[in-house]
């Protein structure tokens, strides 16, 4: 049967070009051979099965059996598509044992270009073109009238196979000759093709975007099996053509009836709108749509870190290599310092920070998502929040990970609504059904989020993602949609201080104004800080100029990013199982932090909790997946135990050593207090240091004493005043303080341990802090070395207590 011979209404016609080519498909389908074998005979034998009705045809093949043919099919598509269709199955028909007549459809693979959204123009429409973009938008699927079969309900004749021209279309005239009904007509639904349908909506990915446009969208109608294909937020290339059809959904807009009708209309009477004529022919709109018969993700073998297939094991990941690729992730897996090289690779054009750029490294790895067996979801991703003063290469990293990964969204908290960020209820133009519009945290599902200027969101849209962060699924109940959408990402937050710089003698929570259970939420915080160090501001300022220079050769980069996101995505797919000795390290490591956090006085920044622990647990899953590793082992659990330290004591204020230098970095990696040893593994019971205990207090702790010690001495000072004395000597100071907590010593060793702490607070006081200031009978003293053992302390004037 062919094509042309089908009856639309009472017209007949034979399109001899489309009546060729299908003869000559077929004769490309019957006859074109690979290693001796037809190779579309076993894609035939696969429509047998009812719900598949696609053959998906390689391009390149039809160009190498038939120039003219491939030719005709690029710049003929839309016309000659039903004719391809037939002779498809034809095909199928004559080389199966196909049981009853069903339809068969075509797809083109590998068609040579590629077209961006922004080039579809006028030109393309009819002809076969792919197209890439990202989805935003999925509509539910529907059955679509393809072929209609109608009743005259004048005279009862039968019209079979009306072709529906994208709107439902009436047959032009009834068949029988006597009947001239135009109108009255009524569908035979049992005897009608129906075909499932749905509508996507596609965008332009950023990299593709000109400065300072808008990104384009269009709409992509999908058939067949290729409905629930895409979900949003995936990025594919889609095979078809561009097809005008008219825009029914502008002339059913509130009002717009009411608007034309008065143009013709004057008078009381309800009267309707009567014909084309009255209603304007100038107001009706045509838009382009794309019409896909086939659909590829836009980069199967890395293009995304999840693909839609399934889980990819890391065997299937190896058939897809060449042998070249498999040799180098061989040899970067055995790197001695794949940990350094992979760092200097991402972020070659910022200078130091190195504990960021590994948090962020880590982040891109990600630990190990798993499901308890009451059906809870545990999160692998890691959350990564960069706080500090301006000009400290925030923005920059952020820059750097949403060009560099696969799937990465880039936003400004402050441009940034709730229904942005999670997911929007819109209207559908057409059908007026609500539909869910992706929002940047669904866009960026299997990848990482970028949120710029994190402080300055409005508290309700923070609020919003807090699902997101930690259950990583976005709740809708809005306008009769009830939905739970997956947001499978990772977070990476920058946040300026308030003030613009960052107060060391303030809290974290006082410096950026983030709810707890936002930072609850954030696996790591790094605070950067803009010190003036005369070799790094050199090195840095050596590294912009060399930038703006264009000289390359500085910039030591061991592999390029195209080898890195291979060899991440290589690692993502394996699954690390924490080993016993791992498990009781990270085990001994949460209790030290959970018993320091308890220890230390004072409301505390920072709450150890189990998401801590979780933290610890991910962060060493990253830490094994980048060594191609199937199991957690001791070294990884010390190395993210290290950068959550370095992480958590950058948040809290630093401990004060009150031996050694007193100049010495307040950010060192020393929990240690005065009762522990400083070495990173935890002591077994009965275990001595080898080395000195170091006498280091806690900032609160150090704080609390001081303000003790400059109360007591102003209460002295106001009563010796009345008195008449002389005033407060640094023997009375500790006499008093030892009286005090007299009830807390217990042994002689304990005092002397006390005695020593609180004259060295003392020194501190008055040499660093210069609080107290000591008096000779000559008068005041400045920094030289003490004549008398037992001064005379007064506090210094203009010194306010901080609470």
């Amino acid at each position: 049967m062919d094509v042309g011979d089908v009856n639309v209404g009472q017209r007949q016609h034979r399109d001899e070009i489309g009546i060729r080519c299908q003869k000559l498909f077929q004769d490309f389908l019957e006859e074109f051979k690979e290693e001796g074998e037809l190779k579309y005979l076993e894609s035939a034998k696969e429509l047998q099965n009812e719900e598949r009705s696609i053959i998906e045809v390689s391009f390149e093949d039809v160009e190498k059996y038939n120039q003219n043919l491939a030719t005709t099919i690029i710049e003929e598509y839309f016309r000659i598509y039903p004719y391809l269709c037939q002779a498809v199955a034809n095909f199928v028909k004559d080389r199966t044992e196909l049981k009853k007549q069903k339809d068969c459809y075509i797809a083109f693979m590998d068609v040579p270009t590629r077209h961006v959204i922004r080039e579809l123009k006028t030109d393309k429409i009819g002809t076969l073109v792919r197209i890439s973009g990202q989805v935003i938008r999925t509509h539910p699927v529907h059955p679509e009238l393809v072929l209609g079969t109608f009743v005259c309900l004048d005279c009862q004749t039968v019209i079979k196979n009306v072709e529906q021209q994208f709107k439902y279309t009436n047959p032009t005239i009834c068949r029988n000759p006597v009947c001239n009904n135009r109108m009255r007509f009524m569908l035979n639904v049992d005897k009608s093709q129906f075909v499932d349908f749905q509508k996507v909506r596609i965008q332009e990915t950023q990299a593709e975007l000109p400065r300072g446009c808008v990104p384009r969208s269009v709409e992509v109608i999908l058939r067949a099996e290729n409905v629930e294909s895409v979900q949003a937020g995936d990025r594919y290339d889609f095979t078809g053509t561009l097809i005008v059809v008219p825009d029914v959904g502008a002339m059913a807009l509130p009002g717009a009836k009411t608007q034309i009708a008065s143009k013709h209309k004057h008078g009381d009477e309800a009267e309707g709108v009567r014909g084309l004529k009255a209603l304007g022919v100038r107001d009706l709109h045509y838009r382009m749509a794309f019409l896909a018969c086939s659909v590829q993700p836009t980069n199967p073998k890395f293009g995304g870190i999840e693909l839609p297939l399934g889980d990819i094991t890391p065997e299937i990941m190896r058939q897809q290599m060449t042998e070249g690729e498999w040799r180098h992730m061989y040899e970067m897996s055995h790197d001695r310092n794949l940990y350094q090289n992979m760092i200097n690779s991402l972020f070659p054009s910022i200078h130091g920070n190195e504990e960021v750029k590994k948090g962020i490294l880590l982040m891109l790895f990600g630990g190990v998502s798993k499901t308890t067996k009451e059906g809870t979801t545990l999160r692998g991703d890691i959350n990564c929040c960069i706080v500090g003063d301006p000009s400290t290469a925030k923005s920059q990293f952020l820059k750097q990970v949403s060009e560099f990964s696969p799937r990465a969204v880039y936003t400004s908290g402050k441009a940034s609504s709730a229904a942005g960020l999670t997911a929007a209820v819109v209207k559908d133009e057409e059908s007026s059904d609500f539909v869910i519009e992706a929002g940047a945290l669904m866009l960026a599902d299997n990848g990482v989020c970028c949120i710029d200027e994190f402080d300055k969101m409005d508290p309700k849209d923070q609020v919003s993602i807090h699902e997101a962060m930690e259950q990583q699924t976005i709740s809708i109940a809005k306008a009769g949609v009830r939905a739970t959408l997956n947001a499978r990402t990772s977070i990476l937050a920058a946040a300026n201080p308030i003030g613009g710089r960052y107060d060391r003698s303030r809290s974290l929570q006082q410096n950026i104004q983030l709810s707890a259970p936002i930072m609850s939420r954030f696996d790591l915080f790094f605070i950067l800080v803009d010190e003036c160090n005369e070799v790094i501001d050199y090195a840095i300022a050596r590294k912009i100029v060399d930038l703006h220079s264009n000289i390359e050769e500085s910039v030591e980069k061991i592999y390029t990013k195209q080898e890195v996101l291979q060899y991440i995505n290589f690692a993502r797919k394996f699954k690390p199982i924490i080993s016993k000795e791992a498990g009781d390290l990270l085990v001994s490591y949460y209790n030290r932090l959970r018993l320091r956090d308890s220890t230390s006085s004072g409301k505390s920044t920072w709450r150890i909790t189990v998401r801590q622990l979780e933290s610890m647990i991910r962060l060493s899953e990253a830490m094994a997946r980048m060594d191609i590793s199937d199991e957690v082992q001791p070294k990884h659990v010390r190395e993210a135990y290290r950068l959550l330290n370095k992480s958590i004591i950058r948040v809290e204020q630093p401990d004060i050593h009150l031996e050694g230098d007193q100049n010495q970095s307040l950010h060192e990696d020393d929990f240690s207090q005065t009762t522990t040893g400083d070495d990173d593994t935890p002591q077994t019971p009965g275990q001595q240091p080898l080395t000195k205990k170091k006498m280091v207090l806690s900032f609160d702790e150090y704080k609390n004493l001081s303000n003790m010690i400059v109360v007591y001495m102003r209460r002295q000072e106001a009563r010796f005043e009345e008195d008449g004395k002389e005033g407060t000597h640094r023997s009375d100071v500790i006499d008093w303080y030892l009286n005090h907590i007299a009830d807390q010593i217990e042994s002689e060793e304990e005092l002397i341990e006390k005695k020593d702490m609180l004259e060295k607070v003392l020194d501190r006081l008055i040499y660093h802090d210069q609080i107290i200031i000591p008096l000779t009978k000559v008068g005041l003293r400045g920094g030289t070395q003490e004549d008398e053992e037992d001064p005379l302390l007064v506090v210094h004037p203009n010194y306010m207590i901080d609470q």
